[in-house]
């Protein structure tokens, strides 16, 4: 996940003169990070996902309206999440967060010990399912995942390619 962002974060600083990158990290409850925290503190713990999607919807409306700013995410995960959330997940990206976004990329990333068991379409989170379910619905929503180091890259331009067509 860190490698992914890093090279989000080298393209979008030396691509473009103009542009604010917000962090959010999170467990049980996400928050805004500096640049620093972001990529080298380490936290662990359970996970609630829409606690992320909550705290990037307050941001956006607090310094960030979508009328006067183009939106764009990214979001890396190992796919846990609680089963409780998810409803709370698939409504917030359905309903608040992707009707202003230019464009969301959900990257799922794997432990390459787990590699194996994942890499069928059949075996997959269930946190991708309910991402799969939302993004069926909106062309500006695009998922990829990351098996092993040497796909970080590949997937990376996939999801950024100039030429990529919304699906």
């Amino acid at each position: 996940a860190k490698r992914f962002f890093l090279l989000l974060h080298i393209f979008l600083t030396r691509k473009y003169d103009s542009v604010d990158l917000v962090f959010i990290r999170h467990t049980t409850e996400a928050k805004e990070v500096d640049e620093e925290t972001f990529f080298n503190s380490r936290e662990t713990g359970g996970t609630v996902v829409s606690t992320a999607l909550a705290e990037m919807k307050r941001i956006v409306a607090e310094r960030y309206p979508a009328e006067a700013w183009n939106i764009y995410a990214a979001q890396a995960s190992d796919g846990d999440n609680y089963a409780s959330d998810s409803q709370t997940c698939r409504t917030l990206l359905d309903e608040e967060i992707l009707p202003i976004c230019q464009y969301f990329a959900y990257v799922e990333v794997y432990d390459p010990r787990q590699a194996e068991i994942f890499l069928s379409n059949l075996n997959v989170s269930d946190l991708w399912k309910d991402y799969q379910s939302v993004g069926e619905g909106h062309r500006n929503f695009a998922m990829k995942r990351v098996f092993s180091k040497a796909d970080v890259f590949p997937v990376f331009r996939q999801l950024f390619d100039a030429s990529r067509k919304a699906a």
